[in-house]
């Protein structure tokens, strides 16, 4: 067989059979819409992208078998994808992969399986981009160093279809000759570590020790690990992880140690349409697989037995989801504690009172930022809701209402490549763009200070004047159309009576630009220069005399 862990070959789904490694390395061959959901559910084909993709193949199975001359009973070909969608509840890769291929049943087998085929040759690019993304996130966060990581469970070409997620990215790391070693969870009950993830990685030479899953914080605490990356079987829209069991514990125990938990998995495996991973269904499994081993009896007869396949960890103890379109999502906890630490800054140098003011960090395609109507000078990580950047809307009921300006935030990440936005009230520069016209300008000329705004012209900056709207969702049009049809505009901007919104590419440089524009603007009042402000096209300058 070729480097994919799946092949159509004649009419038939070719594969490893997972359960004879590493001692045997046999090939299954399914060629029945039966035989490929045993294969799943026996853990024969295993992985939410493996089985998702084999659960294509079924659906090509099933719609050729009922199809006659050529006509294709529909009906019962819908309802053997239906048995096959539900043959591992928790994984969210396999509903979604029957769900798009079964659209094509009625243009027969033929169509079914170029999908399905089209769907595989996606799955070895999305699993590089991922691992590629994964590995610059790690470097990022643990850099100058070799690196010893510590994974869970298999997560290589034998779980997806090739090259792997979290796998994928030692590999990518491997490659850059930044992998000292690699912490092998063996991954009870059925130990899909010990068996498949150090089968792989010996097969791409990478340095590796196996170790008990119950090992793994002492490994922590003793500074044998750098970095924790593991897979997903589903990310829920707020950040929550179902992925093997064992996972949780591991995700604590980083927390507890410092250690970057990072996430790997394609975007098929993110569920935006469940809110949080109270929703997911986590599979329980036969007895037997803890009750014994290898047909061995290790417990007394007729133990009882807890034995789920998968557990859900919160999103505030995941550092990172990356996924082929970059990190999707960033702990709220650690971006909370930021917000909350830099809230109470401003609160203090009386630029945040009372409950004015807000901040936001970008997380993929959702940002957290500051909950309504909460006194900065007592904000709390707790204190902060995540919203789509899509639309501004909560991903969920998350007890709390986001920040009245967050559709300003949310335009700003909309336009722009920002990674962070502070919204703040300082005096001088509030009370300048308060005396400006509506959609005015501000221009400020010949200081040093113009440099920190991060602009190209060191001498002279332009910064938009917005009207203060009573509806603050049309102030954050305003924004949006004015940073679209300028996309060279200054990452600061004013809102008349409403304070400095700057963005950057994180908090520490949101916060600069706007101290910078606050300087300004008080070096412009206490100098005594002209401060009339005109429309954008019709403007008096602002500074030295």
């Amino acid at each position: 067989m070729d480097d994919s862990s799946l092949v159509w070959d004649d009419g038939a789904l070719v594969t490893i059979d997972q359960r004879g490694l590493p001692h045997e390395v046999r090939e299954l061959r399914l060629g029945t819409v039966d035989q490929v959901i045993d294969a799943i559910k026996t853990l024969a084909i295993r992985g939410a992208p493996a089985i998702g993709i084999a659960g294509a193949f079924g659906v090509v199975l099933a719609t050729a078998a009922h199809t006659v001359d050529g006509v294709v009973d529909e009906a019962a070909a819908q309802a053997e994808a239906d048995r096959i969608a539900a043959a591992r509840p928790t994984a969210v890769n396999l509903a979604w992969a029957v769900r798009r291929v079964r659209a094509k049943v009625g243009r027969g087998a033929d169509a079914v399986l170029a999908e399905t085929l089209d769907m595989l040759a996606e799955d070895g690019r999305v699993n590089r981009a991922a691992a590629t993304n994964a590995a610059d996130l790690v470097q990022r966060l643990c850099p100058d160093r070799p690196l010893r990581v510590l994974t869970h469970c298999n997560t290589g070409r034998l779980a997806t279809s090739a090259f792997g997620t979290a796998i994928g990215t030692l590999r990518v790391l491997s490659e850059r000759g930044a992998i000292e070693q690699v912490l092998v969870d063996e991954t009870r009950p059925l130990l899909q570590g010990a068996r498949l993830t150090t089968w792989e990685l010996a097969e791409a030479g990478i340095p590796h020790r196996l170790t008990i899953d119950s090992a793994a914080a002492w490994a922590m605490a003793t500074g044998q690990v750098d970095c924790v990356l593991v897979g997903a079987d589903r990310v829920t829209a707020n950040g929550d992880v179902a992925n093997k069991i064992g996972t949780y514990g591991l995700a604590l125990a980083a927390r507890h140690h410092g250690i970057p938990f990072v996430v790997v998995a394609p975007e098929s495996t993110r569920d935006l349409s469940m809110a949080t991973g109270r929703e997911i269904v986590v599979e329980e499994r036969a007895s037997a697989e803890v009750t014994g081993f290898g047909g061995v009896a290790t417990a007394p007869a007729h133990t009882e037995v807890f034995n789920p396949a998968f557990d859900v960890t919160p999103a505030e103890l995941v550092t990172a989801v990356v996924t082929e379109e970059g990190v999707v999502h960033r702990s709220d906890r650690s971006h909370g504690a930021e917000i909350a630490d830099l809230a109470r800054e401003l609160y203090r140098r009386g630029w945040m009172p009372g409950t004015a003011g807000n901040i936001s960090v970008r997380t993929g395609d959702t940002a957290v930022i500051t909950g309504s109507g909460l006194s900065k000078g007592e904000l709390t990580e707790g204190d902060m809701v995540t919203v789509r950047i899509a639309d501004s809307a909560p991903v969920a009921d998350q007890g709390r209402r986001p920040s009245a300006e967050t559709t300003i935030h949310t335009a700003v990440y909309r336009t722009r490549p920002a990674q962070a936005v502070v919204h703040i009230h300082p005096p001088f520069a509030t009370a300048l763009a308060t005396r400006s016209a509506a959609h005015g300008t501000l221009r400020i000329t010949d200081y040093e200070l113009i440099k920190g705004l991060g602009g190209d012209d060191p001498a002279v900056a332009n910064i938009p004047v917005f009207p203060n709207w009573p509806e603050v969702p049309r102030i954050g049009a305003d924004i949006e159309r004015y940073l679209l049809d300028h996309p060279d505009a200054l990452p600061v901007l004013v809102i008349a009576g409403h304070g400095i919104t700057a963005w950057g590419d994180d908090l520490a440089q949101a916060r600069d630009r706007a101290e910078c524009l606050e300087a300004l603007c008080e070096l412009v009042s206490r100098t005594g220069s002209a401060a009339a402000i005109g429309s954008r096209d019709d403007f008096l300058e602002i500074g030295l005399t």
